[in-house]
Parts: structure tokens; sequence; C-alpha cells
């Protein structure tokens, strides 16, 4: 049985580097065995549905084709409808005014430990503000990503893995698609 799942890559087609054709990164998801195969802007979100045992391998087998064929190292990190739903439940900044304009989630593909929670400074970056919840680091940004300390570097350090970040304008249509995929 196939479920709906959205694969968020990081750092591709930014800024000029690690150019990914979406065209080509759907045949690659098709290829591993996923269907309904849908990307969203050119910034690595791809909506598909597939069984258990091919999203277990997804992210190793997505990330070894875009290394063979593009010479890119490009960590991927997965989600279920289900937890789409819960990132969006648990904005913590989801009753400030504006806030789908200063809103931004760092998805993990794991749990934070809370020892590296706690080296997270929350005087980093005046202005801006985090809460780590479960697999996700919720970010209030109101001076700009692009300003932010709160930045890829810094928090894939502290909490030692890797993330990929993503707008609440983003989190919201890739939530949309999955709920359109999940009624197929």
């Amino acid at each position: 049985m196939t479920k709906p799942y959205v694969a968020l890559l990081r750092g591709i087609n930014v800024g000029g580097k690690h150019s990914v054709p979406m065209k080509l990164l759907a045949t690659m998801f098709n290829d591993a065995g996923c269907e309904n195969v849908q990307t969203y802007i050119q910034s690595g979100n791809v909506v598909f549905s597939a069984p258990t045992a091919v999203v277990a391998k997804l992210p190793a087998a997505i990330s070894q084709a875009i290394q063979k064929q593009l010479g890119h190292e490009v960590p991927v990190v997965i989600r279920t409808a289900d937890q789409m739903k819960n990132v969006i439940a648990g904005n913590p900044f989801a009753e400030r005014k504006d806030f789908s304009d200063f809103s931004h989630v760092v998805f993990f593909s794991g749990r934070f430990s809370p020892t590296n929670i706690q080296q997270l400074d929350p005087k980093r970056s005046p202005g801006d503000e985090f809460q780590c919840r479960e697999c996700e680091v919720y970010l209030w940004l109101p001076n700009g990503a692009g300003r932010t300390k709160l930045n890829s570097t810094y928090l894939d350090k502290t909490l030692a893995g890797t993330g990929t970040q993503r707008n609440w304008r983003t989190v919201v249509k890739l939530d949309q698609m999955l709920s359109e995929l999940k009624s197929i």
C-alpha cells in the first residue's frame, strides 16, 4: 500500500549552485519506485506516494542518484502527510501578526538530543527566535532569512544533524499537495 510523502532536498538550485532540473528529479523518484510524483518550485520539494519499503531506502537512493548524475551531495529529508499536518499544527509562532511572512521551519532527519538543544544560543541573532520540536526547528525571522545568524551551518553544527529550511508558505503549499494526493 502506498502513502503520500514529501521529500525535502537541501541546497539545490540556490544561488546558481547544485543545479538539479525538476524533470530529472521527478524521473529519479519514479525510477526509485515512487508514484504520483510532483515537484514544487525549484528548491527541491517533491510530493509523491510510495510503499513504506521504498521510502525507507529513498533518501540514500536519491542522494546517490544525484551524486552519480550531477556530482552534488544532496541530503534528503522525508515527511509523511500526517507529520506535515503536525508541523503546521505545532507552529509556536502561528498567533503572531504576519506570522506567515516571518515563520520558517528547518526539517531534520532525526530527533535532537536535549544536550544539543541546550547549546543553541537564544541571543545569537537579536530579534530572531527559535523553538525545537521533535525533528524540526521553528524559526521566527523578522529581520529576514538572509540576515539571520540562526543559519543552516549554525543549526547543523549545534544540533549535530543536517536540516533543510522552508518558509511557511512553502510548508503550507506542500501540506495542501499532500492532502490532494491523499484523496487520489
